[in-house]
């Protein structure tokens, strides 16, 4: 959960700003996107092995 306090004297811009990179930092949108549409556990999992199989790639080469 997010929460935010307006600070004395900021504007809503500013504060709308704030609120926007705490949700971003969070992890809340890509939650959401991730939960958008119903996703198969088999999709799920081949996704997980490919982003893991993406990973050992970068890891490969940095060495």
């Amino acid at each position: 959960m997010v929460k935010l306090r307006l600070r004395e004297g900021e504007a809503v811009t500013d504060a709308v700003k704030r609120f926007r990179k705490l949700v971003e930092h969070s992890g809340i949108k890509k939650e959401m996107r991730r939960r958008e549409y119903y996703e198969k556990p088999s999709e799920t999992k081949r996704r997980a092995r490919r982003r893991a199989e993406r990973r050992e790639q970068i890891n490969l080469r940095a060495n």
